[in-house]
């Protein structure tokens, strides 16, 4: 499996058998290269945040690739049947949906329905929360944001214990803020056997899953 990080929360999740794109949101669009996926199976979208829902990405995404199907929360097919997209609020083979709200946003941001998505059996991706119970061997965990702490995050990965901690949603920082966190997790999580995973954008990681 090879994961690929292009900014804030949106991955890249590459198997023999399938390939998944998450959250694919406007901080994401100039750092995305659609030009250079060869192939896509599963658009996957949390909520309908901007920073995880950028229409002109999922245009151009829908137009390369015409099998592609995509899977997001009621609100977001509402909002893609407007603009003439079929995408489906219910789990395809493959995809499980877990029980995932959305952390408190108001009176910042609306407040948007959310899924939680397991994948594969294999990753975890659960949006903007850190309100759920279980995840699979890699979990991709929002680690900071006006809705959530950096101790919750961490926290979170110590109680559930995945195989590999991937970070997702940390725009917010500039590079040394982020650098130095990650440094922060890798040491505190590894010392429990945790495998922490810090990605560079555009470069993808390969684990033996």
């Amino acid at each position: 499996m090879n994961i690929t990080k292009y900014v804030h929360s949106c991955l890249l999740v590459e198997t023999p058998e399938r390939v998944a794109l998450f959250d694919p949101g406007e901080m994401s669009q100039t750092a995305l290269p659609i030009d250079q996926i060869e192939r896509l199976d599963d658009l996957i979208i949390t909520h309908a945040h901007p920073d995880h829902y950028c229409l002109d990405v999922i245009q151009q995404l829908v137009a390369k690739f015409r099998g592609l199907v995509i899977t997001a929360p009621a609100e977001v097919v509402a909002m893609l049947g407007r603009e003439g997209i079929v995408a489906s609020d219910r789990p395809t083979a493959g995809i499980e949906f877990f029980d995932s709200p959305h952390e408190s946003v108001q009176p910042l941001y609306p407040q948007p329905d959310q899924i939680g998505v397991h994948y594969l059996d294999y990753l975890t991706h659960p949006g903007d929360s850190h309100s759920f119970a279980e995840t699979k061997c890699i979990l991709a965990l929002p680690i900071t944001a006006p809705c959530g702490s950096v101790i919750r995050a961490l926290n979170l990965a110590l109680e559930l214990k995945p195989q590999y901690v991937v970070p997702i949603h940390d725009w917010h920082w500039r590079d040394e803020a982020r650098l130095s966190t990650y440094e922060n997790f890798e040491k505190i999580l590894g010392a429990q056997g945790i495998g922490f995973l810090k990605p560079e954008t555009g470069v993808a990681l390969a684990l033996d899953i």
